[in-house]
């Protein structure tokens, strides 16, 4: 069984000259189905990046990636189009949920988009997991932080994506609402067999995940399998010393 995503001696470069920045420097991943995969790291080690590279949101400079058996890289801006719509699921920190729409008309909003009608027992099942039965007819401003992110979550899952993409998906939300969506996003790995990878810095947040991938300075650093928040912690600060220390060899030489 192929990788629900990968990424094959990725590099991506941001300007040039003086002003160029490196932000991924030759990463090898490859992303388990049915698996919930954390990527963790410093500001500015390259998590964001990497995870719109794997998303096609953002093109690479140098190496390949690939969602299931589609090879992203070199797509076409309509064959982008069709990936993000049909094969790719999206939870943003910022929710993105059009206004004027009620809740149910977001949620199946992209499935409206590519004339597709949602499968009526998935979409059922969907509801009742992210528990908004009694919510559908409400518009965003109508609705809680915590309501809005479980839109997000169904519309995201409605399609049945081959992989999920969250990035900070809890970074808004109190703890308690932000608890409700990790445990949604756990349940929907655990018992649907969905794929998810989420870009992080909360180490209680990646302890939902089966593996937590570690980068720094734009490279894979470390990875852990079957996390919890303390080792996960421990992990962030071994990075963050290393990077100071780092620092410091730069500054004397």
């Amino acid at each position: 069984m192929s990788a629900a995503a990968r990424a094959v001696d990725v590099w991506k470069v941001y300007g040039s000259g003086e002003a160029q920045v490196i932000a991924l420097r030759g990463v090898n991943l490859e992303v388990e189905r049915g698996k919930f995969t954390a990527i963790m790291g410093p500001s500015g080690s390259g998590k964001s990046t990497l995870m719109h590279c794997l998303a096609g949101l953002d093109s690479v400079t140098r190496g390949e990636v690939a969602v299931g058996d589609t090879r992203v890289t070199g797509l076409s801006d309509a064959g982008l189009t069709r990936l993000r719509r049909e094969k790719v699921g999206f939870i943003f920190q910022q929710f993105n949920l059009l206004p004027t729409l009620t809740a149910e008309e977001n949620i199946t909003l992209p499935l409206a988009i590519s004339g597709r009608k949602p499968d009526k027992a998935w979409y059922d099942t969907v509801i009742q997991t992210v528990g908004l039965g009694d919510r559908l007819g409400h518009r965003p401003s109508q609705l809680s932080g915590g309501q809005q992110q479980r839109v997000a979550c169904a519309r995201a899952l409605v399609s049945r994506p081959e992989v999920i993409f969250a990035d900070e998906p809890t970074g808004n939300l109190d703890s308690r609402s932000g608890a409700d969506i990790l445990g949604f996003l756990r349940r929907s790995v655990s018992e649907f067999g969905q794929t998810i990878v989420m870009v992080t810095h909360d180490a209680n947040a990646a302890s939902y995940a089966d593996r937590v991938i570690f980068l720094a300075d734009g490279r894979i650093v470390d990875e852990i399998e079957n996390p919890t928040a303390e080792a996960v912690l421990d992990k962030i600060k071994s990075l963050d010393t290393l990077a100071v220390s780092e620092d410091r060899v730069e500054v004397a030489e």
